[in-house]
């Protein structure tokens, strides 16, 4: 997990809405009191593996304690929030950009944009007008609780409407961290290898969703759809599946009725 890919060594992070940007220390990871603290500098050193699983079940839980605040909030303002994670170039901004569109006057969006660096996703999204917060995390692999708590209080959301969390691109870590959403999404596209789900099964296993994007490519690339169900169901047999293309709106419409019906329950 995080305590030893070195994404836990991160201590700032900057917050940013178009047209300004503001830093705030970070500081949820407590690999400061472990390595620095009274007593536990000799421990890190004297255990070796175990001060590593012990730092992640640590940060976990701290994760946790916050996305639990994160969840009361959004309960408390009736907010429906989706956490979309995917590996790089799956089309998830794609997949987020046309979703707005399609349903920005039916519904209040607000959207998080998860990045390592640059506004260009945060951007993409205040063009279609739409409020949204785009979260730099430097040298971490995911978002966390704590960065999306401090976007909410940034984003002072609606009650009544949805919030788009788009993590940063990787099936890896963001499986470990809960940010208090009703439900995650994981998005692959066509374009990928068809074994994903049972090459990274901790996300699909933790998601609620597998969308199938890019299917307007399917004469063109060796994909088996019917293969990447079925490795997906294995892992967690009630996952959903929407096959569709982001580009031309293919599909588009279970996902949305999909998305509605949530907002019902």
């Amino acid at each position: 997990m995080c305590s030893t890919c070195g994404c836990s060594q991160t201590d700032q992070i900057t917050y940013s809405k178009p047209g300004e940007k503001i830093e705030v220390v970070h500081l949820h990871h407590d690999h400061d009191h472990h390595h620095h603290g009274s007593g536990h500098h000799h421990h890190d050193h004297d255990h070796g593996n175990r001060t590593i699983l012990e730092l992640e079940q640590d940060i976990l839980m701290q994760n946790n304690m916050i996305a639990e605040r994160v969840r009361g909030f959004l309960m408390a303002k009736n907010i429906f929030a989706l956490n979309l994670v995917s590996s790089p170039g799956s089309g998830k901004t794609s997949l987020l950009e046309r979703t707005l569109k399609d349903l920005k006057n039916e519904l209040k969006f607000y959207v998080i944009e998860g990045d390592q660096q640059t506004m260009q996703d945060a951007d993409r999204i205040d063009a279609i007008g739409i409020p949204v917060v785009q979260i730099n995390t430097g040298k971490a692999c995911h978002l966390d609780s704590q960065m999306v708590f401090n976007a909410l209080e940034k984003l002072n959301p609606d009650e009544n409407s949805v919030l788009m969390i788009e993590n940063v691109g990787n099936l890896v870590c963001p499986a470990g961290f809960y940010l208090g959403e009703n439900k995650r999404v994981v998005i692959i596209s066509t374009t990928e290898g068809d074994d994903k789900p049972i090459k990274y099964p901790d996300m699909f296993e933790s998601s609620d969703v597998c969308v199938i994007n890019k299917i307007d490519l399917l004469p063109y690339v060796p994909f088996d759809v019917n293969k990447v169900k079925d490795y997906a169901s294995r892992i967690n047999p009630n996952m959903a599946f929407f096959e569709l293309s982001a580009l031309t709106g293919e599909g588009m419409d279970a996902w949305y009725i999909w998305l509605k019906n949530q907002l019902k329950k």
